[in-house]
């Protein structure tokens, strides 16, 4: 199982309403591959220009597929990274459900 936690911070708070749009239709879209079990996103009460994503996948194969496919190539990266700044964490689960 491959966990992926992106943090999203929005480069103009202007933008964070745009941001949340897009990223749910990222959501949406990515909830549909092949070894996706996890795709959600939150949008912090304290910062508004900050999201998180939580990703889970079933393998490395599969994060791959999805880098390489339509919503991220097509969709994500002209759409989304424009408007942010990306820190990704890969990560080991401690605690899952």
């Amino acid at each position: 199982m491959i966990y992926l936690n992106v943090l999203l911070t929005a480069k103009d708070p202007a933008d964070a309403g745009r941001v949340k749009e897009l990223l749910a239709e990222t959501a949406r879209r990515s909830r549909t591959e092949p070894g996706c079990t996890r795709f959600e996103v939150y949008h912090s009460q304290v910062d508004r220009r900050t999201f998180l994503l939580v990703e889970r996948w079933d393998s490395q194969a599969h994060v791959d597929a999805h880098r390489a496919g339509a919503t991220f190539r097509e969709f994500y990266t002209p759409n989304v990274l424009p408007l942010v700044e990306r820190a990704p964490h890969p990560s080991d689960a401690v605690a899952v459900d």
